[in-house]
């Protein structure tokens, strides 16, 4: 093998690489509180989505990522609905450099499995008797920053109290 043989496969093995090995939901819960006065007609609800991701190893190279969805719809006088989806999966990641690893977990992961919590929570709240939630597509890559920055502030200000 020529030298330039030799590195481009060495390069194609070091090519990072990511399958999905599992896909699931991990709590489901759907809440119609004032039903059926909350499916008339009437005020347009205020919506509230939060989304969180998280990530544990589960063996070699390999790494549960949790997404985490809530939304709860509320008019000045009732809850409409609140809903609340853990999606998660098991991916096996490889060829990705250690100081890369973390957010490419936290980013690369979570897109992958957005489409299909988004089109779990559509339709639930489908089935709940309002009209389906199609949430926008999500920046996971700024969420990420959003969350490395929120985590520095909370350690400079935790390292700027008074020692008792």
């Amino acid at each position: 093998m020529s030298e330039n043989q030799n590195g481009q496969a060495q390069a194609e093995a070091a090519a990072p690489s990511m399958n999905v090995l599992a896909q699931y939901i991990k709590d489901l819960s759907f809440e119609n509180p004032n039903a059926p006065a909350s499916l008339q007609p009437g005020e347009q609800p205020k919506l509230d989505i939060n989304v969180n991701v998280g990530a544990n190893p589960v063996g070699e190279n390999q790494f549960e990522v949790v997404l985490t969805l809530n939304a709860k719809a509320n008019t000045s006088e009732q809850v409409m609905f609140a809903v609340e989806l853990v999606y998660g999966g098991v991916f096996q990641v490889s060829g990705v450099p250690q100081e890369h690893l973390h957010p490419f977990i936290l980013i690369e992961c979570p897109r992958l499995l957005f489409p299909f919590a988004r089109n779990i929570l559509a339709d639930t709240t489908r089935n709940g008797g309002f009209p389906p939630l199609l949430l926008d597509p999500i920046d996971f890559a700024a969420l990420y920053r959003q969350n490395l920055a929120q985590q520095a502030a909370e350690q400079q200000a935790a390292s700027e109290q008074p020692a008792n």
